[in-house]
């Protein structure tokens, strides 16, 4: 026999995880995939009541256009594997600045050069805190 939690009455379904655990579940299994790809410079800055359009941003980057394509698509695929969320994903014939939204987490993969020229971490960093979880 399996024991009911406290407070819970007995055969009552577990109490579903809080939206914030399910975005922090998100977040760390992008982190940990894309350092699994290898990606470089992965960094996330936390967006959290400081914009509507997610909770973290993550920019990293790929050596190569092939290798920014083989990142997004092996990233796309594992997010929807383990979170059941389809993601958009936008730039991937090109390679050189490809996103992917997964709704709370949006994720930027460039080219070194493109990374560079855009420099989204200084655009992003709201002048009062350095972008965090460097990775690699």
């Amino acid at each position: 026999m399996i024991a009911a939690s406290k407070g819970a009455a007995p055969g009552a379904a577990p109490a579903p995880k809080s939206s914030d655990d399910s975005v922090e579940a998100l977040h760390a299994l992008i982190l940990h995939q894309l350092d699994e790809d290898q990606a470089q410079e992965t960094i996330s800055i936390p967006l959290a009541g400081k914009s509507s359009i997610a909770d973290h941003m993550v920019i990293a980057s790929g050596r190569s256009t092939r290798h920014v394509s083989a990142i997004a698509d092996k990233l796309a695929q594992r997010i929807k594997q383990e979170s059941g969320r389809s993601v958009r994903v936008e730039g991937l014939p090109n390679a050189d600045w490809v996103l992917i939204d997964a709704g709370d987490v949006i994720v930027h993969l460039f080219r070194p050069e493109v990374r560079s020229f855009y420099n989204l971490e200084r655009m992003w960093s709201f002048g009062d805190a350095p972008p965090v979880a460097a990775v690699n």
